[in-house]
């Protein structure tokens, strides 16, 4: 039986973007600008139902495009508005160039967005392409594995946007999460409200009595000092986002990090994932495990800024690891999850895991436990020594001829 976690929770049945949509009601931002978009077109439909209706105060603009969306969203927020917003895909794709300036101006946007494939060819179903070609955007990203966390995570966003000054996207898989009903537990208005808290930006266009310059040309004097500032900012807001969980779990119950460890503190084969997909890769585990077979994952969840220093120390005694890909490079080394963990490894001289890298569920194509278990039959041969780690990116359940 599903029980609530928070005393005054409630138990409901919902989508993903219904939840997220939810969160905003709960939220209630000053401002959402939104051109919609499949599978995000929901959490805006919904939100500005909710505008119509009365239910909340915020101003809602139906933009044009998702390219004006941002750029509305990006003034409503300079102007001192508790600003968010919503796309997928190529929406995301068209909000590129504003993407950099929102970050660039430390504007704390909320995003949620609904992860789906690039065309082409066109498709509607998810893969993480669209985020993971925004990852170097300045902007923190935060992934769901379900419904709950994709609920929880849009309630973090606001305090860890605001705190940390940087803009912030929640993410879901589309159709999988954002499309699929779930038990979800959501929690009184008042006291969402109480957690996230008024917003007071201290300093905005349209205070009269401080009136500073904003977005102005910055050539060779200042704008190498401002980009480090940005990235130093990513770097920092570890610590942030890690204190918004903690108060989080101190208020409604929930656990959050920077990524989840499952079975994986005695684990000799471990996989990497992020996304729904470790939901089904958790079920593989236990499976495994009553195999005694020591089989771990992690799951990253805050991906930008990613946890490199943690998650080396915490694969440090794993001898073989799979890092999943829900997305390619085309032509990097390796695909970008991979690259990073990779990366962390070796700046951190970490040598004892071989690591292989797998593309899998492009386009939304399906990934199940049979694929998952051939994955993990794969690790332990490597681990064994039966086998070598392949250097390539191997491909899931895709026809290559």
């Amino acid at each position: 039986m599903i029980k609530t976690v928070y005393s005054k929770g409630e138990l409901v049945a919902k989508t993903g973007n219904e939840v997220m949509a939810e969160a905003m009601r709960q939220i209630e931002p000053d401002v959402v600008a939104a051109y919609p978009i499949t599978p995000a077109t929901e959490i805006v439909q919904i939100f500005s139902q909710f505008v119509a209706d009365g239910i909340v105060k915020s101003e809602y603009i139906a933009v044009e495009s998702e390219h004006s969306a941002m750029s509305a969203t990006i003034a409503a927020s300079a102007a001192g508005a508790r600003a968010m917003t919503g796309t997928s895909s190529q929406g995301l794709c068209l909000m590129w160039e504003m993407l950099y300036i929102a970050s660039g101006l430390r504007l704390p946007i909320v995003m949620a967005e609904v992860n789906r494939a690039i065309s082409a060819p066109i498709n509607i179903h998810g893969d993480q392409s669209d985020t993971m070609g925004a990852r170097d955007s300045g902007w923190i990203q935060i992934y769901s594995e379900n419904s709950q966390e994709a609920y929880d995570n849009m309630i973090q966003a606001t305090r860890i946007a605001e705190k940390a000054k940087l803009p912030t996207m929640v993410t879901t898989d589309g159709f999988i999460i954002s499309h699929c009903m779930e038990v979800v537990e959501l929690y009184p208005d008042a006291d969402v409200k109480a957690f996230v808290g008024e917003y007071k930006p201290e300093r905005y266009l349209l205070d009269t009595k401080k009136p500073y310059t904003l977005g102005s040309i910055d050539l060779q004097d200042y704008y190498f000092e401002h980009r480090y500032q940005l990235a130093q900012a990513m770097r920092d807001s570890k610590d942030t986002i890690l204190k918004v969980a903690k108060d989080f779990e101190k208020t409604f119950g929930r656990r959050y990090d920077l990524y989840e460890k499952y079975m994986l503190d005695d684990a000799e084969i471990a996989i990497v994932v992020i996304g729904s997909t470790a939901g089904t890769a958790k079920v593989v585990v236990q499976e495994l495990r009553e195999k005694g077979i020591k089989a771990g994952l992690v799951k990253i969840r805050v991906f930008r800024p990613f946890p490199a220093d943690q998650l080396a120390k915490d694969l440090a005694h794993v001898k073989a690891v799979a890092v999943m890909d829900r997305a390619d490079s085309c032509s990097g080394a390796y695909a970008p999850l991979c690259s990073d963990v990779v990366s962390s490894l070796f700046m951190a001289g970490v040598i004892t895991p071989k690591v292989v890298n797998y593309v899998y569920g492009l386009g939304g194509r399906e990934i199940n436990t049979g694929h998952i278990s051939d994955v993990y039959k794969t690790l332990g041969k490597i681990a064994s020594g039966a086998e070598e780690s392949s250097t390539q990116v191997e491909y899931i359940n895709v026809r290559k001829k």
